[in-house]
Order: structure tokens, then sequence, then C-alpha cells
């Protein structure tokens, strides 16, 4: 059974933050898309920027350093068939940004073996922004 982020199911309109429209979402560049493989040393939901709704961030080691991942709304990713935790080996491809002074990716797709997250087209445009959440 998957653990959730959220101890509170509560559920608003709106983007929380992570709409196309948002601050966040303009860090996305897609001149600057590489992807990292490594192992999953830790995750856990913040809030990149005041005000957002909680995201799930990621740290993963790679063979060359250890990149923090930003994946998407905490609400988008615990209702994908794919579970990702600590110690699974993964490959991300993203925006690499600068957040707070240091780097990391806004992941565009997450894979682990088989299984593909898709979470942000060629242009960074997230997927959830026209995903209903409400079934």
């Amino acid at each position: 059974m998957q653990k959730s982020f959220t101890q509170k199911s509560v559920e608003w309109k709106g983007s929380g933050g992570w709409g196309i429209k948002e601050h966040y979402w303009k860090k996305y560049n897609p001149k600057t898309i590489e992807t990292v493989a490594g192992k999953v040393i830790s995750m856990e939901a913040i809030s990149p920027i005041k005000g957002m709704s909680r995201g799930v961030r990621m740290v993963v080691a790679s063979e060359k350093e250890e990149i923090t991942i930003h994946a998407g709304p905490v609400w988008y990713i615990e209702n994908q068939e794919i579970m990702i935790q600590p110690t699974d080996e993964i490959e991300v491809t993203g925006s690499r940004i600068y957040f707070e002074g240091k780097p990391a990716i806004i992941a565009a797709i997450i894979k682990k073996g088989n299984d593909v997250l898709p979470l942000r087209d060629d242009a960074g445009i997230p997927l959830w922004s026209g995903w209903k959440r409400y079934k």
C-alpha cells in the first residue's frame, strides 16, 4: 500500500501554484534539458515557494553528484500508477535550474525500470494542468 504525503485529504480548485501561469513554472527552461540516473536517497513533500501547495522533492545520487529533483504536486504524483520510493533506481529527464542557490532538476519524465512517469511536455507544460483531481 502506498504511503501518502498528505495527512488530511483536502481538495481545492486551482493550481496551488503549480499552473502554467505561475512563477514556479517559469523556472522550467527547455534549453537546459538533461538526463540523470541514480538511486533515490530521500523523498519529501515541500512547498517550493511560499504559498504553493506541497510538491514531491527527491534527492538522487548519480555517479557524479547528488541532485535535487522537483517532480510535481503531491496530489498528482500520488494518483499515478508508478510508485517511487527511497532506494529505487530511476532516470530523470528535465530542466536543470538553480533553486535556492543549489542545482536542481524540474522533472519532465521519470523512469523506473520499464515504467514511465510523464510529468511535463517538451515545452515544460505540466501534464496536471489539464488533469482532473476529482473522480
